[in-house]
């Protein structure tokens, strides 16, 4: 909005040229003078000046909203797609929500997939049976998509449902797997995808895994940063959820930070050094960084240590830190305690496969 053009806000002409032929072109070149250095350089009054800074202001700023309004506008249109995982959905207020960035990050063959063949299959769901009843756009990186996997999931979840001739194909139909092998692919992909998401009933978008792109085009040598090429798509991702108020979930892998401040990303079917096993594995970290983390809304982490599996409720505007453990079965992934185990301090954002228990003694 800082670079909204003065000519665009209604000024009055005369005033509007005036501004113009002193090259202060945008909101942001008129707002950063005070008032008294604007009246000597555009050569009119004070008032002249004070009223067309408060124009400029109004036309920049955007609308506020009470806290009222907020609540309302959140209840008409938001909503959230349920995990049936009850101490989950608890947690999060009724499960992932519309119109946000919900993020699952871990090591590779944690579960993560699994989670998402679930959603997946919760979206497809007649809403009859509790689920969303639209389509699902599910852009498969790695190739992990299994049909087969998440029919065997549905049929362990809601077998009284499978039972019923051609539901298993028609859910699976109703989901659109597309693999970009780039992250220029799948930047094109995005800015087409708005219209699909109305066009279409869409009603979950799974990114499975957002680092893997960026990972595959550091080994062929397309980028030369590890931030710069996913700005385009985050902000796409956001406007997407928000747009069209579905919920958008991405996972992201982690990384190993080593003393000699290279970053080795962790992918199922990777060799690692099993010498240097105990210090990556202490060292494991989200692979995208900061930026990323600060974009998104809800972070659930997902890791593994003293025999256990553990999803965090690492971020979120409206949960504790809280973890639960958990096992994948052949309906998917379940818990183990549906009350969750309070997490303090700094251990709430912590990676690992293995390390000390967070269970309270």
């Amino acid at each position: 909005m800082a670079n909204k053009l003065i000519s665009q806000m209604g000024l009055p002409p005369s005033l509007s040229h005036v501004f113009s032929a002193r090259n202060i072109l945008t909101a942001k070149d008129a707002l950063s003078l005070p008032e008294t250095d604007l009246m000597t350089l555009l050569d009119i009054d004070i008032a002249l000046v004070r009223s067309a800074v408060a124009s400029i202001s109004e036309a920049t700023c955007p609308p506020f909203q009470t806290g009222l309004a907020l609540l309302e506008e959140k209840m008409k249109s938001g909503g959230h797609l349920s995990t049936l995982l009850p101490g989950l959905d608890n947690a999060l207020c009724g499960g992932i929500p519309f119109g946000a960035l919900t993020e699952l990050v871990g090591p590779s063959g944690i579960g993560k997939t699994q989670f998402c063949l679930k959603l997946a299959l919760l979206a497809a769901l007649p809403e009859c049976y509790g689920g969303l009843n639209g389509r699902v756009i599910y852009i498969d990186t790695e190739s992990k998509f299994s049909s087969r996997r998440m029919i065997e999931i549905g049929e362990g979840s809601f077998p009284q449902i499978f039972r019923l001739q051609g539901l298993a194909q028609k859910m699976a139909e109703r989901i659109i797997v597309t693999r970009p092998t780039s992250i220029s692919e799948f930047n094109d992909s995005l800015q087409q995808m708005k219209l699909t998401l109305l066009q279409n009933e869409v009603k979950l978008l799974i990114v499975d895994s957002i680092a893997a792109l960026v990972c595959w085009d550091n080994e062929k040598g397309t980028i030369s940063s590890r931030q710069s090429p996913l700005r385009g798509s985050l902000s796409f991702l956001k406007s997407i959820a928000e747009f069209s108020q579905v919920p958008v979930v991405v996972t992201n892998q982690v990384r190993s930070h080593s003393s000699d401040d290279t970053f080795h990303y962790i992918f199922k079917g990777h060799r690692k050094d099993t010498s240097n096993s105990e210090r990556s594995e202490s060292h494991l970290t989200a692979a995208l960084g900061i930026q990323w983390a600060h974009a998104v809304t809800i972070r659930l982490i997902f890791e593994a240590h003293s025999g256990h599996r553990f999803i965090k409720v690492a971020k979120s505007p409206i949960s504790p830190p809280v973890a639960f453990p958990f096992v994948v079965e052949s309906s998917g992934i379940t818990l183990l305690n549906q009350e969750g185990i309070s997490v303090a301090g700094s251990e709430i954002n912590a990676i690992r496969c293995k390390g000390c228990n967070i269970l309270t003694q």
